[in-house]
This record gives structure tokens, sequence and C-alpha cells, in this order.
């Protein structure tokens, strides 16, 4: 659903892509210092509990990693590379701020063990949805790269990376606010809905052209 807004944002962060190219960073270093810092705090995070913080930590991190196809565009133009390393390093990125709320789930539901002899069924349930959700993270990636490398398209989708992104920080940042799992145990319910939702999508998506084309039945499972 982000995606539409994704012109309107480029041109709202280009005069900070111009300012790091004049400092010399490239756009693979841009992508690489944006996935390494996301997959650091999405961790910390998780451990440490602050999920306010570093939901706003993280949101800084997302706009960095973004500039990457902005800094391309000013200086080599873009590289097949480029594009492979920034879709490669994203999943890196996704899983860490995903694992991170695994964390702090997990870590919640330690102290209740320890303090209550029995099992937070909020955080239990927190740590399944958010495993789901990475699942669905993956295949949703997963069945774009496969569509593309049969010569067809399924970049569409209720749930694209950017909407994925956006729905945990704000769920890590409600949490953080009014220190309560439930709201995060939501926020995964919801990302696991929806990432259901854009697989199938896709999935259809693929089919639908292939059928157009008639070659749906032509093409092996990898």
């Amino acid at each position: 659903m982000l995606e539409k807004l994704r012109p309107w944002f480029k041109h709202l962060i280009e005069p900070i892509a111009r300012g790091l190219a004049k400092m010399g960073l490239t756009a693979n270093a841009v992508t690489i210092i944006g996935a390494v810092g996301t997959t650091i705090v999405g961790i910390a995070t998780g451990i440490t509990g602050w999920m306010f913080w570093g939901a706003l930590v993280l949101a800084v991190l997302v706009v960095f990693d973004s500039l990457d196809g902005s800094v391309a565009a000013i200086t080599t133009g873009g590289t097949k590379f480029g594009a492979f390393l920034d879709s490669t390093l994203d999943r890196i990125a996704d899983w860490a701020v995903l694992l991170g709320c695994i964390i702090y789930f997990f870590m919640r539901n330690s102290s209740a063990l320890l303090e209550q002899q029995r099992y937070d069924w909020i955080c239990v349930s927190g740590m399944a949805l958010a495993l789901y959700s990475i699942m669905t993270s993956f295949v949703t990636s997963y069945a774009r790269a496969r569509a593309e490398s049969v010569g067809y398209e399924a970049k569409n989708g209720i749930a694209t990376r950017s909407d994925r992104l956006t729905i945990i920080l704000v769920g890590m940042a409600i949490c953080g606010l009014v220190n309560d799992p439930l709201w995060l145990m939501i926020d995964m319910a919801v990302l696991a809905v929806l990432g259901t939702i854009t697989v199938f999508q896709r999935m259809h998506e693929v089919h639908v052209a292939m059928r157009a084309n008639g070659d749906a039945g032509a093409v092996r499972a990898a």
C-alpha cells in the first residue's frame, strides 16, 4: 500500500542523498550501513526491552537504508550487483527486526515464569506469530524473485516491505509507550494475517498472468 508513496518519498529524501554522495558514500556503502545498523538495533531493542526508543532509531535507519537507490541514481546510476546486495541485506534486516520482537517476548515470558511460575500466553502467542511473520516475509520476497526468474512480475500485495516495516515499528512504539506486550502481540497478529494475504495475492497474480499467456502448466517448480 505504501509503495504508492515511493515517488513522493524519493523526492523528499533526494537532498539527503545528494549530501551523502558529496561525502563520498557509495550506494553499496549506504546499503551495508543501513542493514548492519538495523540488525544490531533490532536485536538490541529486544534484549533491552526499550521498544519505543528502539522503534524510533529503527525508523531513522529504515529511512537511511532507503537512500541507497537515490544515491545510486546520483552517482553510478545503479548496478545489478547493487540491486542484488540491497535485496539480500533487506532480508537480513527484516529478520533482525522480527527477531528483536521475538527476543522481547521471550524476555517478558521468562520474567513471568520467574515471578509467577506460569507462562505469559500473550508472549508465547507473540513469539509464534512473529515466527510465522518471518516466514510470510521471506515467501513474499521469494515469490517476487521466483516470478521474475520465469519472466513474470509479482510486486503487488496488501503488505509490501514498507507496509510490513511500518506495522512492526508502530506496534513496537505503542508497546514501549504503554509497556504492555499485548499491543505488540496484536501487531504481530495483524502482520501475520496481512503477510498471508500478500503471499496468496502474489501467487494469484502470477497464475493469472501465466494463464493469460497460455503457459500456466509449462513452468516446473524449483
